[in-house]
């Protein structure tokens, strides 16, 4: 089985820089942009859940994609994220994104409202027939409360413009099922999976910890592409100790990541406190301990 991969292989959920007045800081997202492509990412997923989506405006979300397309030029892939619970505020920011210069747009599911699976299959449809871009369908009910059952992802997989999926359900085996059965590229959304789901077909992963490991987590899928599984096993579980205290201590990915690379969070979020930021940096020099030659 030859696996699609649309945006690439090896994608960052981008952070969204503020400065310390809390406006958009355009300047540094198009150079964090900049050196993840240069340090190994195919793609950049600008608005998700890590880049702070709810807190920014549809203008800022527009400046954003053209600020990032501007830093990394045509080659990378630049996916906008548009997703809001309403649709037709979806569509409008779907065709803003379009003109802003966005290559892909990641569609999170309606959330609060939680439709049932024909609403949210005519939701997607809709999105999708609204430009010409090609869509990223982002399934995460632990934050939605409405999953997009493997059956839908089936029927969404018609579309021509439905490519992708974000995963973040956590269900190896439906996965692996609309993988086999329907075509669409499924990119890890849970960074404990990246290497399984990659295993069974998946196209790669949409990752917040490659704001800040972003040639780690490549090396893991360029292992495993060479043949050398155990070699990609060993270079995954180096990166476990990182991932568990950035998505797994009980802080937003987006905080763990800022208390790494600096810069300050909206609110409703809090930046992490001293003892975690310590924690933090000592688990990310311990990955780049790990890779020096003794």
């Amino acid at each position: 089985m030859t696996t699609a991969r649309p945006f690439g292989r090896a994608l960052c959920a981008m952070i969204t820089p503020f400065a310390a007045s809390g406006a958009l800081d355009l300047y540094g997202a198009g150079e964090l942009a900049a050196r993840l492509v240069a340090e190994g990412c195919d793609g950049l997923v600008l608005s998700g859940t890590t880049g702070e989506s709810p807190t920014t405006t549809d203008a800022e979300k527009a400046a954003l994609v053209r600020a990032v397309r501007e830093a990394v030029g045509p080659g990378p892939s630049v996916v906008a994220g548009v997703g809001t619970s309403d649709t037709r505020h979806t569509v409008e920011l779907a065709r803003q994104a379009e003109r802003a210069g966005a290559d892909g747009l990641l569609v999170v599911t309606p959330y609060y409202s939680r439709p049932p699976q024909a609403a949210v299959e005519a939701h997607f449809l809709k999105v999708a027939d609204a430009t010409g871009l090609p869509v990223m369908v982002y399934d995460i009910p632990g934050r939605t409360g409405t999953r997009v059952e493997p059956a839908t992802m089936l029927r969404l997989a018609a579309h021509p413009r439905i490519v992708a999926v974000k995963d973040c359900a956590n269900d190896l085996l439906g996965s692996a099922r609309v993988i086999a059965e329907g075509g669409l590229a499924y990119y890890s959304g849970s960074e404990e999976l990246n290497l399984p789901l990659y295993a069974v077909g998946g196209a790669g992963y949409v990752s917040t910890v490659a704001n800040v490991a972003p040639r780690q987590l490549r090396a893991v899928l360029d292992a495993f592409d060479a043949g050398d599984t155990a070699g990609a096993a060993r270079l995954n579980a180096r990166l476990l100790p990182l991932t568990e205290l950035m998505m797994a201590s009980g802080l937003p990915g987006t905080v763990t990541a800022k208390a790494l690379l600096g810069g300050p969070v909206r609110e409703p979020l809090q930046p992490a406190d001293r003892e975690a930021v310590d924690g933090l940096r000592a688990a990310y020099e311990a990955l780049v301990q790990a890779e020096s030659p003794v």
